[in-house]
């Protein structure tokens, strides 16, 4: 059994910084022509920074160019191609075939296939095999027996999703945020129609019930089937979400990194960890189900009738510095806390649990509170940790 690449999101530099350090093999990045057109993306100049960063770690970068492409911008992909080429990313992920077609012409990329292509049965994907993908990102809505008969079936590399937001839609296919916003969510503007609240109509009679009907998705989490990708041996295993915070990035690939380790070295005695669910479903503030993977797909994967999504305040700062002699941490703020408050502080292998008994300002001075944005403050850790380190509630 091989273990296959563990593939994070990055919205930013920091991002996939994080993602490498907390454990991913690989991230996917975005700057034009991809579906995330409201994340921060990469200029060139920082695709380049990443792909040196990453390659000095052995890791990998991948470029998301997967939009459905329009007339006016067929002449202006082909240079963009070239110069990704240039800046020796490891793969684009496309979902037009054009894009897949010059990107064989005229540069050395490799491609890989989007989720976005829809693709459900080996047929599919050696069509795309054929025409020179070296791998196919599954459609979500796979089960285990597609994934399965579709690995045993072909030579392109499998990647599936196995964390993150869901469509409505099929793999993203929405025209509905076009046709009420005139944000086309196949070029990148979803404005995520299906969590909003709508009225329920009988004919012309308003149907009441407890809360608003919404059609919004409840996440998608395959923590427990880890093990059943691990044996199908897929390559790859990708998180959603090039938009989600640096914090969300360092758990959720913590988590997922341990899950995978676990069952490769461990492997007649692994057990899930079911607190590993409990972390996962409240980095995201949402319910997460397995989604088609098991083939139940019934009302328990939506929320038909609203549902309460409240941002938790978890997640407190980000480690700067750590001072060894004077065991002091430089820290970053994200959310309020206090000198008296109960805390941890975790990196990819590790966490500390302790008390705030020392906190000081900038400057040095005690401070009993934090509670201004991306304030610098240190405060006494009992145990050695290292920049990029994390602080939470416990």
């Amino acid at each position: 059994m091989k273990k296959p690449e563990l593939l994070a999101p990055a919205g930013d530099f920091e991002r996939l910084k994080i993602a490498f350090f907390y454990g991913a093999d690989a991230v996917y990045i975005g700057n034009e022509f991809n579906l995330r057109a409201n994340a921060d993306n990469f200029t060139l100049e920082e695709i380049e920074k990443g792909v040196l960063y990453a390659h000095s770690l052995n890791k990998k970068v991948y470029v998301t160019v997967n939009i459905a492409l329009h007339n006016a911008e067929v002449l202006k992909i082909e240079e963009y191609l070239v110069n990704l080429d240039k800046l020796n990313v490891d793969a684009i992920i496309v979902s037009d075939p054009v894009i897949l077609a010059l990107a064989k012409e005229k540069t050395n990329l490799e491609v890989h296939i989007s989720t976005q292509a829809s693709t459900l049965n080996k047929e599919a994907v050696n069509y795309w095999y054929a025409e020179g993908a070296s791998r196919v990102v599954l459609a979500r809505e796979c089960s285990k027996e597609d994934i399965k008969d579709i690995k045993e079936n072909t030579k392109a590399e499998i990647e599936v999703f196995i964390h993150g937001a869901m469509c409505a839609s099929f793999s993203g296919r929405c025209v509905l945020s076009n046709y009420l916003t005139n944000r086309d969510s196949n070029r990148g503007g979803c404005s995520q129609i299906c969590r909003w609240d709508f009225d329920l109509l009988d004919g012309k009679e308003i149907l009441k019930g407890e809360k608003p009907f919404t059609f919004c998705t409840k996440d998608l989490s395959l923590a427990p089937y880890i093990p059943d990708l691990m044996e199908m041996e897929i390559d790859s295993l990708k998180i959603e979400g090039r938009m989600r915070s640096s914090y969300y990035i360092a758990t959720i690939v913590k988590i997922y990194r341990k899950i995978i380790d676990e069952y490769y070295h461990k492997r007649e005695n692994y057990e899930y960890n079911c607190k590993d669910a409990d972390i996962l479903r409240r980095c995201a503030n949402r319910d997460n189900t397995p989604q088609f993977f098991n083939g139940i797909y019934d009302e328990s994967v939506q929320y038909y009738n609203g549902r309460l999504e409240v941002t938790n305040q978890d997640f407190l700062g980000t480690v700067l510095e750590y001072d060894e002699k004077t065991s002091l941490a430089k820290l970053e703020q994200r959310n309020y806390f206090k000198k008296g408050d109960k805390v941890e502080i975790f990196g990819p292998l590790t966490s500390t649990i302790f008390e705030i008994n020392e906190l000081y300002d900038e400057d040095k001075n005690p401070l009993e509170i934090v509670r201004h944005p991306r304030q610098i403050v240190y405060l006494k850790v009992p145990e050695k940790v290292s920049p990029l380190f994390m602080m939470k509630k416990a």
